[in-house]
């Protein structure tokens, strides 16, 4: 069995994008609520910087190793097709055979063959975070998720609108649910949204991730920490739908077994093993987000 298709123990709602070439902000991004800290060698570092950038992660994974640990640090390397990529994946490969990080994002994947490809550069098993950002990519979508070592799935979309050729958001859709059924065929947590491209907006951010839940969706990248609790809410589950799924599961508790995996509960209704394991992820969505509550409120202004 692939360890990397084994969920998160507490579900991951926030992944907060810092630029490599900005170590000023690197701690800032690691105090913040944040599930993930991304550290981007890609579009957030200008071609005339990538070298400075790829020094900068080194010298970071190195000092968090032996610090406050680097286990939230992801690093989003350059596409391995591009000048840059080849560098990013050897300069990490030093570096990670001795300390763990919680994946490397490797962008523009077209195939199982480039996670693959990716992986054989490093001398122990490595996380690999996927994104997908071209037509090619989306109709490998189901092989691209179930490859060895992949963690997890998403979608880049500003990339994947262009190679399109869209010119609204709605033509997205089916690509989105695509996305979110490759990754529960492959065993994977449900994706994360891309990142909301307009910062101030926070009621369309709020509408946008709470579309999100509804399409099976958990979670979002980010690029501000001001984001992170405007995020966070928008994937609370409802107070209803927490109160059916504990219900349900206590019900499920008292209930009779009549046939495999089907329990007559209580007020005589059927439930079946789906069902629990959905209430199951409601409440620990839910626990979560409590949990991340108490960390924003407690936050210095």
């Amino acid at each position: 069995m692939d360890p990397f298709k084994a969920h998160s123990p507490a579900p991951e709602l926030t992944a907060l994008y810092v630029p490599a070439d900005r170590p000023d902000r690197h701690d800032k991004a690691l105090a913040t609520i944040a599930d993930v800290v991304i550290v981007d060698l890609e579009d957030a570092v200008a071609p005339s910087r990538k070298d400075a950038a790829r020094r900068e992660v080194v010298d970071l994974l190195r000092r968090r190793s032996s610090g406050p640990g680097t286990a939230r640090l992801c690093v989003r390397v350059n596409p391995v097709g591009s000048p840059w990529g080849r560098a990013d994946l050897e300069a990490l490969a030093e570096v990670l055979a001795d300390v763990t990080v919680h994946s490397v994002r490797l962008p523009k994947v077209e195939s199982a063959q480039d996670v693959d490809s990716v992986r054989a550069c490093f001398e122990r098993d490595v996380p690999v975070s996927v994104l997908v950002e071209t037509a090619v990519g989306v109709e490998r979508l189901g092989q691209i998720a179930a490859a060895h070592g992949v963690a997890s799935v998403a979608l880049g979309e500003a990339d994947l609108r262009s190679d399109l050729r869209l010119t609204g958001d709605g033509g997205l859709d089916w690509v989105r649910s695509r996305l979110v059924v490759a990754a529960r065929a492959a065993g994977l947590p449900p994706p994360m949204m891309s990142v909301h491209p307009r910062l101030n907006d926070d009621e369309g951010l709020l509408r946008s991730c709470a579309a999100g839940r509804a399409a099976g969706f958990l979670g979002r990248t980010a690029v501000h920490p001001r984001q992170l609790p405007l995020i966070v809410e928008g994937f609370a589950p409802e107070p209803a739908q927490v109160e059916k799924a504990e219900s349900l599961l206590a019900a499920l508790a008292r209930g009779q077994q009549v046939a495999a995996g089907v329990v007559v509960l209580p007020d005589g209704q059927m439930a079946d093993a789906a069902m629990a394991a959905a209430a199951e992820h409601v409440v620990a969505v839910h626990q979560r987000v409590q949990v991340l509550r108490q960390m924003y409120s407690a936050a210095p202004a």
